[in-house]
């Protein structure tokens, strides 16, 4: 009996137990220069993408630079809109000292975000914004290594939507994890934050 009501307490206990630690992970204290270590883990990594202009694009095109990036698609009706908007009111914030900083926007969906479509979306949001796309392959490779989650999701009349995790990546000159931001921050938070790592 008793073995039974362990059991079942730890089936209850495990999943919150996992929730919590992802939790702390996610929304821990922000990390300094050479984020890695600080309490992202592995977070970022290699990227082999195709910007707005058909160019190929890696992370070493950002060397010596730092880079904002935010994960989402050209379709999504509020999250991406939300998120994008309020990565470059927190840029525009921080005026002058965050010149250095790039703004970039990652799709999740290859199938429809075309160089074309991605450039002119995330121009739409700031003019120093780069729209990045790729091959399934590819973009599945970048998603993995920010851990980003995303799906298609099936909608009733034939079309499909996205769902994806929605947090914003700080990355230093050396493509190193700073800052992980969480979703619907302030354009004034967001910026408090980014000031600290500037």
């Amino acid at each position: 009996m008793w073995t039974k009501r362990v059991l079942r307490i730890l089936a209850l206990a495990v999943p919150a137990i996992a929730i919590a630690a992802a939790v702390a992970f996610w929304l821990g204290p922000p990390g300094s220069r050479g984020g890695v270590g600080q309490g992202f883990g592995s977070v970022g990594g290699p990227i082999a993408l195709v910007d707005q202009a058909g160019k190929p694009v890696t992370e070493k095109d950002f060397a010596g630079k730092d880079a904002l990036i935010f994960f989402g698609f050209t379709n999504c009706p509020d999250v991406c809109p939300t998120e994008l908007s309020t990565m470059a009111a927190a840029l525009d914030t921080l005026g002058p000292k965050a010149d250095g900083v790039v703004p970039v926007f990652i799709t999740v969906d290859p199938e429809r975000d075309t160089p074309e479509v991605v450039g002119r979306y995330a121009e739409a949001f700031h003019p120093r914004m780069v729209g990045l796309t790729g091959t399934a392959e590819q973009i599945a490779k970048a998603a993995k290594a920010f851990r980003v989650y995303y799906q298609k999701a099936p909608q009733q009349d034939g079309a499909y939507s996205m769902d994806h995790s929605a947090f914003v990546y700080l990355m230093g000159p050396d493509w190193q994890v700073l800052d992980i931001l969480p979703p619907q921050l302030s354009p004034q938070d967001m910026a408090q934050r980014l000031s600290k790592q500037l």
